[in-house]
């Protein structure tokens, strides 16, 4: 049986939480490193968060953060560049890019990522897989047949510990305040819940000539955005991974189904 190190990556959100507690788990907590990547415009209920899931797990999350930037401010003002067809500059510079010299330096068995128990969510994983079979990832949510809510009800109910504060403002993940992948309806909510943020961004807007909202057109400047644009919509945010960009991942694999039935399969594609 192999001793080497299984790599949990903890994002401070909800399924990557419980993700952590079940590897541990199967594991053994002297196994697992868990590993947070800090971001200086995270909630600074993130800290409370922390210290109660190092309690259940029994040790320290180990925290690594980039060493050029502080958060997705620092990128765009540095960088002049917000977001694009290959996605944003932030997730790269400040989450890639950190797994990728965590990954050149460990000799690790596994990868573990937080993916739920969701059709889509198990296609993304498969193709992941596929298209990154170094990362030898494990889904333990995907495995254990649970979902997002159901990870909710077990991180408070089972792990005993309180969702983390921007759940509790209706936000759908605890990504950093002020995502550049956020839409007009989560950038209007982000205007109200924190006003500063939302003044930061519509200046560093301004002083690199580029915008994080575009319609049809062309690029909408958050100083011009229509207070009552996307109120209609929930602030649902893409999760703002530590993981690569996955291609095909809106086109089902011919696996999906047969999956979705036994997901304890998924450790299979990839040997």
């Amino acid at each position: 049986m192999s001793n080497k190190p299984i790599i949990a990556w903890w994002s401070a959100g909800v399924t990557s939480a419980v993700a952590c507690k079940l590897i541990i788990d199967e594991f053994g907590a002297d196994r697992v490193r868990l590993i947070y990547f800090k971001i200086d415009s995270a909630h600074l209920d993130n800290e409370r968060f922390i210290k109660e899931c190092e309690a259940v797990y029994g040790k320290k999350i180990e925290i690594h953060r980039s060493a050029k930037y502080t958060d997705q401010f620092d990128v765009a003002s540095k960088t002049r560049y917000i977001n694009g067809p290959n996605g944003a500059r932030c997730t790269l510079e400040l989450k890639k890019n950190v797994r990728y010299k965590v990954e050149e330096e460990t000799d690790f068995e596994h990868q573990v990522f937080g993916f739920e128990y969701d059709k889509k969510e198990i296609n993304r994983a498969i193709r992941f897989i596929e298209q990154y079979p170094i990362a030898k990832a494990i889904f333990p949510l995907i495995e254990n047949k649970i979902t997002k809510p159901q990870s909710l009800h077990y991180l408070e109910n089972v792990m005993g510990i309180q969702k983390p504060a921007m759940y509790s403002l209706g936000y759908s993940n605890n990504n950093c305040i002020g995502c550049l992948k956020g839409g007009a309806g989560y950038w209007n909510k982000i205007r109200v819940d924190f006003p500063e943020t939302f003044a930061k961004m519509a200046k560093i807007e301004r002083e690199i000539g580029n915008s994080c909202l575009k319609n049809k057109e062309g690029r909408v400047f958050l100083d011009q955005l229509d207070p009552n644009a996307g109120r209609r919509e929930a602030p649902v945010l893409p999760d703002c991974g530590n993981f690569c960009d996955i291609e095909f991942s809106d086109i089902p694999s011919k696996r999906l189904e047969e999956i979705y039935v036994d997901p304890r399969l998924l450790r299979s594609v990839n040997k």
